[in-house]
Formats: structure tokens, sequence, C-alpha cells
């Protein structure tokens, strides 16, 4: 592909409910709020790639590490 494909492009907009939570404390997906856990599914779904890492805040460890990318 090249630039000029994307100028024929046409956005999508894709509206996903939203949390208040504070999850800077998550530290597993299962720690997250519903519609945070849902919003990484659609993101992985529209990519078709599966996270490996999600900030959950501005820290080094405020993350949370889903696969490890150093194993085979």
């Amino acid at each position: 592909s090249s630039q000029t494909d994307f100028h024929h492009a046409i956005p999508i907009y894709e509206y996903l409910p939203g949390w208040s939570e504070d999850i800077s404390k998550a530290r597993t997906i299962s720690d997250l709020p519903k519609n945070a856990r849902d919003y990484i599914t659609f993101l992985e779904e529209i990519s078709g790639a599966p996270m490996s890492a999600i900030g959950v805040g501005p820290g080094r460890d405020e993350t949370i590490v889903t696969r490890d990318l150093l194993k085979r």
C-alpha cells in the first residue's frame, strides 16, 4: 500500500463505553473493570494481534504483561 491509498480510506468510528475506576493498581487483566477488558478485547480483534503489555499508568511498574515476548 502507498500513501495514495490512505487518501481514499474512509474512517470507521467505533464508540465503546469507558470506565471511571482507577486502574493504576491493576496488575492482571482480571483486575481491570469490565469495560476496560472489553476495550482490550476489541483492540485485539480489530488489529488481529494479541496485546503483550498494557500500560495502566505512567510508572514503569504500572504495566500488565499479558504474555512473555522472550519465550518461544
